[in-house]
């Protein structure tokens, strides 16, 4: 096996088990409850149902981005302990934090100029940094060099896929993503927005679409549409949700209906803390490979 460290931030929203069995490196992003600072570890030390729970009940959920200083002694520890480091920051379309990951990254190349240490904009966010973080550990696994890594990675990250639909636009309103007057409307009419995310990593509405159930499949035609392969795809699909998993599972079961050859099974995990934070519960995300993004 390669001897370089991936290393991601926890807004990737796989499990820790996950995380600890493909050896990647989790740096966490911060959130506050009530104005207790915590950790988005992973669901460690709450559950996604208490965290979703406690938002429902009125709890002020507000979240932080990992600063320069903490980039600084997190990289500094493996770049002293000999090690190379390939980092993939949450997209720079939605975050800062490439940027202090950057600086960071900037100052310690200074102090240890035989190590390697590449930040990437990943572009991605939720499972669909996930995605883009596993696909590196497998090529480590073959035994690519950290280079060859990240050349592979910056070639092909925009072909990463993320859809996303919301049943509940609460959140989506009291953040400022939706007006009010939309929101109120949408939810009279049951209207479930469809949004991906665009060259620049944006999150971006595509479509307003009801019922429920045909933002299900509506969002499954646009993987028939995108994927490599069209229906003979055989990469990963990831998934996350927030305390929806019936609406997950149901876009899952379509998808493994309609590409049989997909890698295993749709992987579907819990929306973290941090993104979570933003969505509320009632939000559903899917991650595959495909064509080439465009807006």
């Amino acid at each position: 096996m390669a001897e370089f460290v991936i290393s991601t931030c926890s807004t990737f929203d796989l499990t820790k088990e996950h995380a600890d069995s493909r050896d990647i490196s989790v740096i966490y992003f911060h959130y506050s409850k009530n104005g207790e600072r915590l950790d988005d570890d992973m669901f460690q030390s709450v559950t996604p149902a208490e965290f979703y729970g406690s938002m429902v009940a009125g709890a002020d959920m507000k979240t932080s981005q990992i600063n320069t200083g903490e980039f600084l002694e997190y990289f500094g520890k493996f770049l002293k302990d000999g090690k190379d480091v390939i980092h993939f920051s949450l997209s720079s379309g939605i975050s800062g934090v490439y940027s202090a990951a950057e600086t960071a990254a900037k100052q310690l190349r200074t102090e240890f100029p035989d190590r390697k240490l590449y930040v990437i904009d990943s572009l991605a966010a939720s499972g669909g940094l996930g995605l883009l973080v596993d696909q590196a550990a497998d090529l480590r696994d073959e035994g690519k060099t950290i280079d060859e890594v990240r050349d592979w990675v910056e070639q092909n990250k925009l072909r990463l896929h993320h859809w996303f639909f919301s049943t509940d636009l609460t959140f989506y309103i009291k953040g400022g993503r939706v007006s009010k007057v939309s929101g109120a409307i949408g939810g009279m009419l049951g209207i479930c927005p469809l949004l991906n995310v665009s060259v620049d990593g944006k999150l971006v509405p595509r479509a307003k679409v009801r019922p429920k159930k045909k933002v299900i499949i509506e969002m499954v035609k646009r993987m028939e549409e995108h994927a490599e392969n069209g229906y003979d795809y055989s990469g990963k699909v990831y998934m996350t949700q927030s305390e929806c998993l019936p609406d997950a599972q149901a876009v899952a079961d379509l998808i493994t209906s309609k590409f049989p050859k997909m890698q295993g099974k749709v992987e579907i995990t819990s929306i973290g803390a941090v993104i979570g934070s933003h969505t509320g519960p009632g939000t559903v995300a899917l991650f595959f490979w495909g064509d080439p993004r465009v807006d």
